[in-house]
């Protein structure tokens, strides 16, 4: 058959032969790589290897069709489309898989994560942001299955919030909202959660997003038939297709070695959701996956001869081939000398990623064997030493765990010496090690003067007649000034827009601000996460509201591999600085309990977690995060809505610092340190001490991450000498982190005079009604007796035994 004209765009037919050839070295050198890389794992120069051959085809067409100010959230797969974009070359593909620690040189993580997950640079150096609308843009890939789905919803609401609200300064972030978020994902992975979430709040929505399912016919080892039903993911979605009486998805189905049929599809797609804002499916089948799922296995072991044979046939690369062959685009000579040049280039790239990833390593390991040499010649340990050199010269290929290792194990045998050899391996190792560190852990927080630790404090003030109201009001009156003040700040979650939130703390703000800025959503944590990510990657300020904290669960997924671990794996070129509002603690019941702290706090690594013990604090973490940029997580004390508390007349400005305690009350005798609801609970007892001669100072921690930088806790014990952590979570829970961060961060063990203790909750969730909660979590006589319990210890004959 002849080329259909109307895949040219009217182009001449040297430009269109130009556009063919220019796919077709894309197709092949991406192929290559991806042989190539296989080869690289399984020689053992790279740790493992999960490649995108077999999907060039179809991103070929995705890439023609994308647009400056789009944004990829995508899979492990799409590594032909980030070289059709001009992201990523050979040698950087390499790089990606030996993990470079160089940025330069490695662009995607700078070795943070395994080859074939991709992003651009949305920040400058200074931590501003890019102009994201003069850039083709990709979010930060992660490994988890159909974990990309719920950040691509808010990408695509974002070019929605722009479209239509015109106060918002789209200065670097959007052209009236033209924007386009595409989607790629797996056949097998649209089984899971994330993807039928998002696509349900999408088509709810109707935002500019398209979602490209690439399909070979397998997840991992498993047939399709196993995953999905009919094995068809655009069958079982048919119900979403949109009708001239009903709004929804228009879903295209193409093959994807067809490629005039898939740029069609990618060109309509595009266009009906750039323009429209309508959300495409594009479902692109028979694909093939030529080297199997990964270097850990062969598709041989799982997939019948007949299929072997099929795929081999009906490669999208070598069908390409034909249909250029069969059309008389190039001649079979001419495409014989550009796959050999490929082929050429691919290697030397590969040579060269490795010498430059292997270079410095050789360099230190010079440097290394030679101070080795020198302690060995003065140490009467020299034979011990002597071996360490020698097993480090037999390593031609050092990575920096080897130069680490042997330099550290020398020093063992070097204890007690005073040479000058010893210090200069000392001082090396030191080097190295401090040098090395960073290129593995920077960047899990803002490292920038502007980050959220160093928002200076501003107390609240208040007007002379001291007007109580309930805490729910400060909420409310502060985000009402915090709205007034960003305009690119929108609030979304259950009940959160009509009604105001469950408990009034948006009260009348959507009739003020509009629906888009103050929204109701569906029953759907994942994905209000999701938005609010993609979102804050778009240069908004989102806030996302989850109802009550034990709900967070449905979305702790998204919120640790993703949000959290946002900045740290783009090595700081990525930010999406979400404030997620949730409230918790001390409620009635196994499922309204809300204290999983625990787990939270090391699950979320990369996120502040805030627990005002009342609505002013609350509100003042809010108004420290909108001046900085990071993303937060913030727990207000869901029984303290309705408690009268002082309204502060600076509504908006005052600044509840981040990373430091508060002492409620001072004391001599024992240091209590508590949070939120609970908090409440130890004041009260501290009084009740009073009354049997113990004065206790009150601590509370505020900040969980980070807590107390400025080791105020151990400038209590070095007064009072003893320590109880009073927590309603789980035993071995937050209480075991805060006494880690106080005993041995901040070295308070020499100031102690008797054992630290904690008084948590029980191991099992806290049973219903007021009864559940005293017998489940700690109350005020566990807390009055826990305490007199560790002074008895200390002072038997004042404070005889209780029972």
């Amino acid at each position: 058959m002849k080329p259909d004209s109307s895949t040219r765009n009217d182009i001449s037919f040297d430009d269109f032969q130009s556009q063919i050839l220019n796919d077709y070295e894309l197709a092949v050198t991406s192929r290559e790589c991806s042989l190539l890389g296989r080869r690289e794992v399984l020689s053992g120069k790279a740790k493992f290897g999960i490649f995108g051959d077999g999907k060039e085809l179809p991103q070929l067409a995705m890439a023609r069709a994308f647009q400056d100010g789009d944004f990829r959230s995508g899979y492990y797969r799409d590594q032909t489309f980030m070289m059709a974009l001009g992201y990523l070359s050979p040698k950087e593909f390499f790089h990606g898989l030996y993990a470079t620690t160089d940025l330069a040189k490695e662009p995607m993580s700078a070795g943070r994560q395994m080859g074939g997950h991709f992003a651009t640079h949305s920040l400058n150096e200074d931590g501003t942001w890019k102009d994201l609308t003069k850039q083709k843009n990709s979010s930060a890939d992660i490994s988890c299955t159909a974990g990309q789905m719920p950040r691509l919803l808010g990408l695509a609401q974002a070019s929605k919030i722009y479209r239509n609200l015109k106060d918002i300064d789209q200065t670097n972030f959007s052209t009236n909202g033209n924007e386009v978020a595409w989607g790629t994902i797996g056949n097998a992975s649209t089984s899971e959660g994330h993807f039928f979430e998002t696509i349900n709040a999408a088509g709810v929505l109707q935002v500019p997003l398209v979602m490209c399912v690439w399909d070979d016919a397998y997840g991992i080892s498993v047939p399709a038939e196993f995953h999905t039903t009919k094995g068809d993911i655009s069958e079982v979605l048919k119900g979403l297709q949109r009708d001239d009486n009903n709004d929804g998805y228009e879903i295209l189905k193409v093959n994807g070695w067809d490629y005039t049929a898939l740029i069609h599809a990618f060109e309509n797609a595009s266009e009906i959701a750039r323009e429209n804002h309508v959300p495409v499916l594009i479902h692109v089948t028979e694909l093939t996956q030529p080297q199997g799922h990964s270097t850990s296995g062969s598709h041989e072991r799982y997939k019948s001869e007949e299929r072997l044979i099929w795929e081999r046939e009906n490669d999208c690369n070598k069908r390409f081939r034909e249909w250029i062959l069969e059309n008389g685009i190039y001649t079979e000579e001419e495409l014989k000398s550009l796959e050999r040049e490929i082929k050429q280039k691919v290697r030397a790239a590969k040579k060269e990623a490795w010498a430059e990833f292997l270079n410095p390593h050789l360099s230190a390991k010079k440097q290394l064997v030679q101070l080795l040499e020198n302690a060995a010649e003065k140490s009467p340990n020299r034979s011990f030493i002597s071996k360490l050199r020698n097993d480090l010269i037999a390593i031609e290929e050092p990575l920096k765990k080897d130069l680490a290792a042997k330099s550290r194990k020398a020093l063992r045998y070097l204890i007690g010496e005073t040479t000058p050899e010893k210090s200069n391996l000392q001082k090396w190792t030191e080097n190295f090690m401090a040098t090395s560190q960073p290129k593995y852990s920077s960047h899990l927080y803002n490292e920038l003067s502007n980050k959220a630790i160093n928002v200076e404090a501003l107390e609240p003030s208040y007007a002379n007649d001291d007007e109580q109201v309930d805490g729910r009001v400060i909420l409310r009156d502060n985000f009402d000034v915090l709205f007034e003040k960003y305009p690119e700040a929108l609030v979304f979650g259950e009940d959160t827009g009509n009604i105001g939130d469950v408990n009034q703390g948006l009260e009348g703000l959507q009739k003020k601000y509009g629906p888009l800025r103050v929204a109701d959503t569906g029953i759907r944590e994942t994905t209000i996460i999701g938005q609010g990510i993609g979102l804050a990657l778009r240069g908004l300020r989102p806030i996302a509201e989850i109802q009550y904290l034990d709900y967070i669960l449905y979305a702790l997924q998204t919120l640790s591999d993703d949000l959290a671990t946002l900045l740290y794996r783009t090595a700081g070129k990525q930010k999406a600085p979400l404030i997620v509002r949730t409230r918790g603690h001390r409620l009635e019941g196994i499922w309204h309990s809300g204290s999983q702290m625990g787990g939270l706090i090391h699950l979320l690594r990369g996120m502040y977690i805030l627990v005002p013990r009342n609505m002013t604090q609350a509100a003042g973490f809010y108004n420290t995060l909108m001046k900085s940029d990071e993303p937060a997580l913030v727990i207000e004390s869901l029984n303290g809505y309705r408690l009268k508390e002082k309204k502060p007349v600076n509504l908006g400005e005052f600044c509840t610092p981040i990373g430091k305690v508060e002492t409620i009350k001072e004391g001599q005798d024992i240091t209590l340190l508590s949070y939120g609801s609970t908090l409440r609970i130890v004041e009260k007892v501290a009084q009740e001490l009073v009354e049997v001669g113990i004065d206790a100072e009150v601590i509370d921690a505020q900040s969980l991450l980070p807590f107390d930088l400025e080791h105020d806790v151990v400038k209590s014990l070095k007064k009072t000498n003893r320590l109880l952590i009073i927590d309603e979570d789980v035993p071995g829970g937050c209480s075991a982190y805060l006494l880690q961060e106080i005993i041995e961060k901040q070295a308070a063990y020499k100031y102690l005079d008797s054992a630290p203790q904690t008084l948590t909750a029980k191991a099992h969730r806290p049973a219903y009604a007021s009864d559940g909660d005293y017998f489940s979590k700690p109350n005020a006589e566990d807390i009055f007796e826990k305490v007199y319990e560790i002074m008895n210890e200390v002072d038997p004959q004042s404070y005889p035994s209780l029972r």
